[in-house]
């Protein structure tokens, strides 16, 4: 019996093994999305997705970050992902250009409606412009990148046009103080006067020019001159004051 036992032990199948479950590393761009509380993209929404991973990787890291894989690193997508979606780099910077032109646009239309004054207006339009660009450099960067855009791309050629539009018609809303009366937009953009495109140009070279100064520092010895307190907002009010005329209040 007992040696009957022992041929029973040893003709029993061995006990398997369990082995520990592989543990898969979280990728770094899941672990900042778990630590920011966003959840990962939903099935159709994977374009949407990428954009966003887009913004972030461009208000971080710069437009020379900006690459294909480093937007499919930051959403935890396959590399092969934003080809898929907009072909090209190109085609990924044109769409989210479009993004901030649309955002840019936003915030600009808010502004001049908060004032009734048409030079108001246009202190308000030219304060909101320098505050996108505050809240969203790398955006607002890229979006006057050209050589890096396809300004044929249909949602960006929208985005631009609307944008220089409402640039157009602040500016024309001013010029109703001197006596003229002009609404810039359809055919009327499209054919302007050389004292019309002028008075564009000087605005939005003004705006612009200050914006670039104040993103890349290049303000702060003026600013620092000026009496304790004083603004960039306030030096920008100013400027605009000397340049499109008498404005209400002080």
């Amino acid at each position: 019996m007992a040696r009957l036992s022992r041929e029973n032990r040893t003709s029993r199948p061995a006990a398997r093994v369990r082995r520990p479950a592989k543990v898969t590393a979280e990728r770094p761009a899941v672990r900042r999305r778990r630590a920011s509380g966003d959840t990962p993209y939903h099935h159709g929404d994977l374009h949407e997705a990428l954009l966003q991973a887009a913004e972030r990787v461009l208000e971080r890291d710069g437009i020379a970050g900006l690459t294909l894989r480093a937007v499919a690193r930051e959403a935890g997508v396959s590399h092969a992902a934003p080809t898929h979606h907009f072909g090209d780099l190109t085609g990924l910077l044109s769409e989210l250009a479009a993004i901030g032109f649309r955002m840019f646009n936003t915030a600009m239309i808010a502004a001049r409606a908060s004032e009734a004054h048409p030079l108001m207006k246009a202190l308000a339009n030219a304060k909101a412009y320098v505050a996108y660009a505050q809240a969203h450099p790398g955006m607002y960067s890229l979006m006057f990148r050209n050589e890096r855009l396809d300004m044929t791309r249909p949602s960006l050629h929208e985005a631009a046009t609307a944008s220089f539009q409402g640039l157009a018609n602040s500016v024309a809303a001013g010029r109703q103080e001197a006596g003229l009366q002009e609404h810039l937009s359809g055919e009327a953009l499209e054919a302007l006067s050389l004292d019309q495109a002028a008075a564009i140009a000087r605005n939005w070279s003004l705006v612009h020019g200050f914006t670039m100064l104040l993103l890349d520092g290049r303000l702060k010895d003026i600013l620092h001159r000026l009496p304790a307190g004083t603004t960039a907002d306030q030096l920008l009010e100013a400027m605009m004051r000397a340049a499109v005329g008498r404005l209400p209040g002080p």
